[in-house]
């Protein structure tokens, strides 16, 4: 038997003689004896315990690092887990001798499993502890009382002060929250510390934004059994949310307050129907203090009637608004609006009612009702209220059987009025006539402003046409009546129309225009008239209307041209300038001649664009002939009425010029006798401004008018225009010849030039010519011509 041999039955020897758990191990695992204790322990055979059998008992990172250390030729300390062949986990403390001469691990084990799984305990309970504080919506701290080092925090408590779990420990409460909050909240740590009481103080802190956050801390001293304070528990919430909640709820109320106080509108709160608060705007309401309303029911301030219906929406609790009344001290009824909310007030549901003032409401509401049927300026009804009553009256005579008579009134020469004095001067004769319509009409009549300077009169039951034309009469002579305007008297003349129900029209429409064709047949009549509607005569007056209408379309639509009529010398023939003559180019009836037109234009008015077109067109016209070097100077545009007696004509005339950019002596105004016998000074410094711009001034027509020699003398006058109607019997009827000779010489004899327009022979011609008249136009020279063949006619002479 070799030494070894002996060495290992002597180690089995002893290893067995070992008390305990005892497992004896090669370096690779392998069990070399297994002691009964062991076996007893695990449950199982010694012989399936041999060899690597005992290590299938350890869990698997326990067999790892077992096998691990026994490959160390060392002594070992291991803790080790295994399972029992019943399940049951248990721990083991492996303590290892290593035997260098039988090269093996003694294995000495322990039960630990006890210990263990108090460990595992305690640290459950810790671990739960730690989740727990870590989970609680509110920073916890343990403190020592002695050195102020920390001994736990949660992790909301260490990440707000910058720190973590772990770092945290041991830091005293000046490093953890810094030197100037620890002197902050020092005193508190002194009064928990003496009192050994919880102590409770609030701060205010800025987050990361800047924005205000507010901390609840509660300090709770942890005493001894000796009564010490030896350590103190710190509990911080942050109560932001409150504190804005709170803020938010003063600054609801103080909102609230101060709305109560400033609102224009009363603000009434009751609970239960008892008045428990007012504004001052339901005092000032209705006429009681505030200490005279507080306690009373709000039924007490509703009319009897409506207290039913403002119960019934209290009841209800409906925010609801409708219109109502309240009773004043006085007991007046006042209309109001409540508008109806329940709402929480100082913590509180009550009824807050708002109470509308509705008289201003009303007022305006009459105001807009009265404006709608009534023209502002005269408060006459206006036309859509008129009409209203035309069509009720109507009705009411058809059922009756009675007749009506419908009065169109229309302002001559209103116009005049305002282009001349102003706007103003014309709506204080408006207002006058109105006045002065009213006054004048049965108390059964009805008057009204159709718009503009028209004004319609309806007389109901009718029974004689005297009455309707007593009323006629009394109405245009209260209208003549000279009007005084800030000193100055006007005076107007009104043309009127009368049309009769059933008579003449059988529905309001027709009844009006039938008047309005009546009262432009009185304007046709010399105006200040009356007329009686007239089927025979409508037509007539119906044409014109329909005339000025297309007018005023020809002008929108550029519808008019110019021919022009060429003026000669006679010695020479040479072209001393042209008159400008308007055409219409009517899109359906062709080429019109003025006397198809001007005469309505002249009576509405439509003179003043017409002739101002007519300017400014014959102006482009000389402007692009002369560049093309046709010398043709002055032209000669016809005056109207309208126009030279306008406000602002001088002014427009030279605003044309500029215009077109063209020099005055370019231009010939042609003005008839008429237009310069009224208002001589006036007359002489127009034309004198006139002259001043270079243009020339001749006498249209002379010789047909009264035009006297003094006005011939003191006028500026450049030239005058013997008219046609003398022109046409020369040289064979001796009246004519007569007067042309005095014309001519009279004319010549004031250093005037003379023109004869109409010249149509050879023999007029030349006794024109013998007798002084230098200038001539008629169809002898050329009859009037388009501006383009009036082109074409001065090229070809200037070519000869």
């Amino acid at each position: 038997m070799n030494k070894d041999a002996v060495a290992s039955d002597e180690g089995s020897v002893l290893w067995a003689l070992l008390p305990g758990m005892v497992v004896v191990a090669a370096t690779g695992g392998s069990a070399r004896h297994v002691s009964p204790e062991f076996a007893a322990f695990a449950g199982a055979q010694r012989e399936t315990l041999q060899g690597s059998g005992w290590l299938a008992l350890l869990d698997t990172a326990s067999r790892l690092a077992l096998l691990a250390a026994l490959a160390r030729p060392a002594s070992l300390v291991l803790s080790l887990g295994l399972r029992l062949g019943n399940g049951e986990q248990r721990w083991l403390e492996c303590s290892s001798c290593w035997m260098p001469r039988q090269a093996c691990h003694v294995c000495l084990f322990q039960d630990v499993t006890a210990g263990r799984q108090a460990e595992q305990a305690a640290l459950a309970q810790a671990q739960l502890l730690r989740l727990t504080a870590d989970s609680v919506p509110a920073l916890i701290a343990y403190y020592e009382a002695q050195t102020f080092r920390c001994v736990f925090a949660n992790r909301q408590y260490a990440r707000t002060f910058g720190w973590d779990e772990v770092s945290i420990l041991g830091r005293t409460f000046a490093e953890v929250i810094g030197e100037q909050a620890a002197r902050e909240i020092s005193p508190h740590v002194e009064r928990m510390l003496q009192s050994q009481q919880a102590v409770v103080y609030e701060r205010e802190l800025p987050d990361e934004a800047g924005r205000p956050r507010w901390l609840e801390v509660t300090l709770l001293p942890h005493v001894d059994a000796q009564g010490r304070s030896i350590a103190a528990f710190v509990l911080i919430h942050d109560v932001t949310r409150h504190r804005l909640a709170e803020r938010e709820a003063r600054e609801s109320e103080e909102r609230l307050s101060r709305f109560l106080q400033a609102s224009a509108e009363g603000v009434v709160f009751h609970r239960d129907g008892i008045i428990t608060d007012v504004n001052p705007p339901i005092c000032a309401l209705t006429g009681y203090a505030l200490e005279e309303l507080l306690g009373r029911s709000v039924l007490d301030f509703v009319p009897p009637e409506q207290r039913a219906k403002v119960a019934a929406v209290r009841a209800a609790g409906q925010d609801v608004s409708y219109e109502s009344e309240v009773l004043d001290r006085e007991g007046r009824r006042i209309p109001v609006e409540f508008i109806g909310r329940t709402l929480m007030h100082k913590g509180e549901a009550l009824r807050m009612s708002i109470v509308r003032d509705l008289r201003d409401r009303r007022a305006a509401q009459a105001r807009i009702h009265h404006l709608a049927h009534h023209d502002a300026l005269t408060g006459l009804p206006n036309r859509m209220s008129f009409m209203d009553e035309l069509d009720h009256r109507m009705g009411f005579a058809a059922g009756a059987g009675e007749q009506l008579a419908l009065l169109f009134i229309d302002l001559d020469d209103f116009k005049r009025v305002n282009d001349s004095l102003g706007h103003m001067a014309g709506d204080k004769l408006l207002q006058t006539v109105a006045m002065r319509i009213t006054e004048t009409l049965r108390s059964t009549d009805r008057v009204a402003r159709f718009g503009g300077d028209e004004f319609m009169v309806l007389c109901p039951a009718v029974r004689q046409l005297s009455e309707v034309e007593t009323v006629a009469g009394k109405l245009l002579a209260a209208i003549e009546v000279p009007v005084d305007a800030d000193g100055r008297l006007i005076s107007v003349t009104a043309s009127l129309g009368i049309a009769l129900y059933p008579t003449d029209a059988r529905s309001p429409a027709e009844l009006i225009k039938h008047a309005d064709s009546a009262m432009y047949l009185a304007k046709s009549r010399g105006r200040a008239n009356y007329q009686f509607f007239d089927p025979a005569l409508a037509h007539t007056a119906y044409a014109a209307l329909v005339m000025e209408s297309r007018l005023v379309e020809a002008i929108e639509h550029n519808e008019f041209v110019l021919h022009f009529q060429p003026q000669v010398r006679h010695h020479d023939g040479a072209l001393v300038g042209a008159e400008a003559l308007i055409r219409w180019q009517h899109p359906e009836r062709g080429l019109l001649m003025p006397d198809s037109f001007i005469p309505v234009a002249e009576q509405q008015r439509l003179m003043w664009p017409l002739g101002q077109w007519v300017l400014r067109e014959a102006l482009r016209h000389v402007r692009r002939w002369r560049e093309e070097g046709l010398a043709l100077a002055p032209v000669a545009v016809n005056l109207s009425t309208v126009q030279f007696q306008a406000r602002g004509f001088v002014e427009a005339v030279e605003r044309v010029l500029k215009e077109e950019e063209v020099p005055g002596d370019w231009l010939e105004l042609e003005l008839s006798e008429r237009m310069l016998m009224d208002d001589l000074p006036e007359v002489k410094a127009k034309l004198q401004r006139l002259k001043a711009m270079g243009i020339q001034i001749s006498v249209d027509d002379f010789g047909t008018g009264y035009f006297s020699l003094r006005h011939l003398k003191e006028l500026p006058i450049d030239k005058v225009k013997i008219d046609r109607s003398f022109v046409r019997d020369l040289p064979a009827a001796q009246d004519a010849a007569a007067i042309a000779r005095a014309l001519i010489q009279m004319a010549l004899s004031l250093g005037q030039d003379v023109i004869a327009e109409g010249v149509e022979q050879a023999a007029q011609r030349d006794f024109l010519a013998a007798n002084g008249c230098a200038e001539m136009q008629g169809e002898l020279i050329s009859r009037p011509l388009a501006a383009e063949d009036f082109r074409a006619w001065m090229l070809e002479r200037a070519a000869r």
